[in-house]
């Protein structure tokens, strides 16, 4: 067994408990100090999950016993905090998006390249056992040849559950920001590189009112479009259509099919990409009905799966899956439905894709080699 990569959780909001718990379950992860702006919530993460230190900030930065930076701080914060951790030596991995727009991204990029160091990023989801398992029938052409597809992440926003839902409305924030990384992660997964994508973006909603709690009553100013539509041609032929919205009355992505591909001899419906573990149904030419798939890759991981798949590539010398080029490619094509509904225009792509190798089916939870 490699020695562990020792990490430290930079924000302890709600995403960082998945994080710590499914962390508990990888054996390549070894949590050692966790920050927050707010101490009390390092502390209170820390304790809760049996972290050793709670920090500052700046102090896990600058911590030579923390090789990788976990950040989970909100969007706007992500590549500037990356940054600080690569100027320190340390590796990152982010929550999603990349950064706020292709330049944050471009510029983590670069600065990992000249200090020598990795970088990752969320989401992870697509290295669970449904999209996987979606990957190898598509790979397999159990569907013939991949012509088209629909994906749909369509609600009402954040307002009226989350505890500080301001950010979602922000640049960089939205339904295509907060959720199309989701979907386009899973895309690029199951189809390989982008040849062009277009986009119609629009502020459908231009104030709301938040009814959770602690923030009921205050008004949020939307910055970013609350409803995306967007279009992508893909290298191999095939096109189809991506809607993200926070602008519709229901939830309809949760009683239909997130993402439909559809090719020449059949259709496949892909699982929730927000998910690991969802089913995968099949339907032939000639079949009635729709057929459930057997998983076929190792189920129960959940968030950090990709962050234990760097470490393990760390530790091996080996490329990590949730990579920060492929985090760069996610963020462009969504940066570019915004640039495209602005211009009028298609957009290339602004960096070349390369899928990353598929998870392997084989070995045992934890083991990633």
């Amino acid at each position: 067994m490699a020695e562990p990569v020792r990490v430290g959780v930079v924000g302890c909001g709600a995403i960082s408990s998945a994080y710590l718990r499914m962390a508990k379950q990888l054996p390549l992860l070894d949590m050692v100090a966790c920050a927050d702006m707010l101490p009390e919530k390092a502390r209170a993460r820390a304790e809760e999950f049996g972290v050793p230190r709670a920090l500052s900030v700046e102090e896990l930065i600058a911590d030579p016993e923390v090789e990788v930076v976990l950040n989970l701080t909100v969007p706007k914060a992500h590549a500037p905090i990356a940054l600080q951790a690569i100027a320190a030596g340390k590796h990152t991995f982010a929550e999603k998006p990349f950064g706020v727009g292709r330049e944050e991204g471009a510029a983590v990029l670069r600065a990992a390249a000249e200090r020598g160091v990795r970088v990752g990023c969320a989401p992870d989801t697509f290295l669970g056992a449904g999209l996987q398992t979606a990957r190898r029938l598509v790979d397999e052409g159990a569907i013939g040849r991949p012509v088209g597809f629909t994906a749909f992440m369509m609600g009402r926003g954040h307002e009226s559950w989350h505890a500080s839902p301001r950010f979602f409305y922000e640049r960089g924030g939205g339904p295509m920001f907060d959720m199309g990384p989701y979907y386009v992660t899973a895309l690029l997964n199951l189809l390989g590189p982008l040849r062009r994508v277009a986009g119609f973006a629009s502020i459908a909603i231009p104030e709301r009112t938040i009814t959770s709690q602690p923030l009921h009553g205050e008004t949020i100013v939307v910055e970013t479009p609350d409803h995306i539509c967007g279009l992508l041609e893909f290298e191999n032929g095939a096109v189809g259509t991506l809607v993200t919205s926070f602008a519709t009355a229901h939830a309809n992505y949760e009683r239909t099919c997130p993402i439909l591909i559809h090719g020449t001899e059949g259709t496949l419906r892909v699982p929730d990409p927000n998910g690991f573990d969802g089913p995968v149904y099949r339907r032939g030419l000639s079949d009635a009905e729709w057929e459930e798939i057997p998983h076929s890759f190792v189920k129960g991981y959940g968030r950090a799966i990709g962050l234990a798949d760097m470490a393990a590539g760390l530790r091996r010398e080996r490329p990590h899956r949730c990579s920060g080029e492929q985090a760069f490619a996610v963020l462009d094509a969504m940066q570019a439905f915004l640039d495209s509904s602005e211009s009028g225009n298609s957009c290339a792509p602004a960096a070349a894709y390369e899928r990353p190798a598929p998870m392997p089916a084989h070995l045992p939870f934890g083991e990633l080699d």
